[in-house]
């Protein structure tokens, strides 16, 4: 293994290259004090270049290439010249220097190229409506989004809660109703607080021997969890997404495709932003690019027929009593091929020829594969071969869209969801099941779909920001064992919400049951029902704390 640098660098290179590079000598190092224009386009040419990387920085964008701009766009050395300056001139720097970087990130063809440079985004004072769309773009980026169980969201601004005002509903006959029923809803949930935190201290009191901290920690955690389904859909929120050029070109053409004023709005201030620090990444996604309007072509004629042929064809579909979750399809074979899948691999025989061999196999012969494949896990951080992904499920869900919120992040699965209603109900917390606050929130709740029915006949897209998060959405997960096995493990964990608990513990349960030799995969499941479940976690950071101190 070669563990030294092949290429050799003068004094003065070094010294250069110590700015940029985490290793002037090592075969392995990192870049850093780079913008990411420079990064991609570096990665971009290196692919096709017999310098190494270091060289490559060197010759052709640092010594050689005035058109680069390179100093201008990195700032000089000098840590005296001023912040600000230095950023205006950068930015001024970028957009001379753009046509150079275009060059080279077109040169290739290749749109995997727009994977070697991000950036992090912010998004403040945005709706959870915008939120989940942001979300749905799941490959190359990373959003993490203000919780509503650590989070109070009964803070007010200006003397006024903390929701969004719909353009199209702020100049529409349903302006009065939508507010009225928002401020409402805040309202319930701002006086319910402080009365629920009674409930659960009476019902759970302090142990002596966890830490107060903890426990005040947990008891938020339980209050917040129970009346968060009063919280409506057009409730601000914050997030940040970490996501690589591709990432974010996809999803600005998208969003400037919404029907939605507020997906609009994103899509059009994102794509300044990023023009900012990633402008040949997302170019292609300006609303005036040739790229972007045959996208949009594309989406409004898929749309339109669509819904047509929704319009025709559905009519008449009959419809079943709903489940909460209720496996649709699967591969009947599924157990047989990822037994198959796990010989592959140490195996030097086709797949096909491994998977007639295994059909002929014993019930306990395979067993036998599927319990080497999964025996030495000790916890369920220690992640299945990629032989489970052979076996693929489908689940219909109709749950709250609270629970929606925290299932919808997992990634590496196929999700769809239709749009947020109250056709289908909403959920009671247990914890206000026989208690005088229970007419309380039912009030709430019935108010809350009076207005939404009023403004759906109109507006049903517009409508979803004040469906309250307590009411049931329907969606759908095709999602493979060895991600599921991920989900269901970490989902089912003491310290989660109980509806998403109950979720995943369900789909566990329903794989098991229509394969038991499955069941062997979800070791980690945890199928217990706990209380107060955040106050073990809470716990158990204090002692860590606490640990590092002394």
């Amino acid at each position: 293994m070669l563990t030294e640098n092949y290429e050799e660098f003068t004094e003065a290179q070094i010294n250069i290259l110590k700015r940029y590079v985490t290793n002037s000598s090592s075969h392995i190092f990192a870049l850093r004090n780079l913008p990411e224009v420079i990064k991609g386009a570096l990665f971009s040419r290196y692919s096709r270049s017999t310098l190494g990387l270091r060289s490559l920085l060197l010759k052709e964008f640092i010594v050689n290439n005035d058109e680069a701009a390179f100093e201008s766009i990195v700032g000089k050395l000098s840590n005296e010249e001023d912040e600000e300056q230095q950023s205006r001139e950068q930015m001024e720097a970028i957009k001379k220097a753009q046509s150079f970087y275009d060059r080279i990130l077109d040169g290739y063809g290749d749109d995997s190229i727009g994977e070697l440079g991000g950036a992090h985004l912010a998004l403040e004072n945005i709706s959870m409506i915008a939120a989940k769309f942001l979300e749905d773009s799941r490959i190359g980026g990373s959003p993490l989004e203000k919780s509503t169980r650590y989070v109070y969201f009964d803070q007010k601004v200006k003397g006024e809660y903390l929701f969004y005002r719909e353009p199209v509903l702020m100049t529409s006959a349903y302006r009065d109703s939508y507010l009225e029923t928002c401020n409402m809803l805040f309202d319930t949930y701002s006086r319910l607080i402080p009365q629920v935190m009674t409930i659960m201290e009476n019902r759970f009191p302090k142990d002596p021997a966890a830490s107060k901290v903890a426990y005040t920690a947990a008891l938020r955690a339980k209050v917040l969890d129970c009346l968060r389904g009063l919280l409506p859909a057009g409730t601000l929120t914050n997030m940040g997404i970490f996501g690589n050029g591709r990432f974010f070109e996809q999803l600005l053409h998208k969003l400037h495709c919404q029907n939605l004023a507020e997906l609009q709005a994103i899509g059009k201030s994102s794509f300044e932003e990023l023009s900012k620090v990633i402008p040949s990444f997302v170019r292609r996604a300006d609303l005036s690019h040739r790229s972007h309007q045959s996208y949009e072509q594309f989406h409004e004629t898929m749309d339109t027929e669509l819904k047509q042929i929704s319009k025709e064809f559905l009519t008449d579909c009959q419809r079943t009593p709903s489940h909460t979750v209720r496996i649709v399809s699967y591969d009947p074979e599924a157990v047989t091929k990822v037994a198959a899948a796990l010989l592959f691999a140490v195996g030097n025989k086709s797949l096909s020829d491994i998977q007639e061999y295994v059909k002929k196999l014993s019930e306990e012969e395979i067993g036998r594969i599927l319990d080497a494949g999964c025996n030495a896990r000790e916890n369920r951080r220690h992640k299945s071969p990629r032989a489970l992904e052979h076996a693929h499920f489908t689940f219909e869900i109709l749950t709250d869209f609270g629970a929606y919120r925290d299932l919808h992040r997992h990634r590496m699965l196929t999700q769809e969801r239709q749009f947020l209603t109250c056709e289908y109900g909403f959920s009671i917390p247990p914890e206000l099941q026989d208690t005088p606050l229970q007419d309380d929130y039912c009030q709430a709740m019935h108010q809350a779909k009076r207005v939404y029915d009023l403004i759906a006949a109109e507006l049903p897209e517009e409508a979803q920001y004040v469906v309250p998060m307590g009411y049931h959405i329907r969606w759908y997960f095709h999602i493979n064992l060895r991600a599921l096995q991920w989900l269901c493990e970490l989902r089912s964990l003491p310290a989660g919400h109980p509806s998403y608990r109950h979720i995943g513990q369900i789909m566990a349960r329903q794989v098991s049951d229509l394969f038991p030799s499955f069941e062997r995969f979800f070791k980690f499941v945890d199928y217990e029902g706990y209380e107060l479940g955040r106050l073990g976690q809470e716990q158990r950071k204090i002692d860590k704390q606490q640990s590092v101190l002394i």
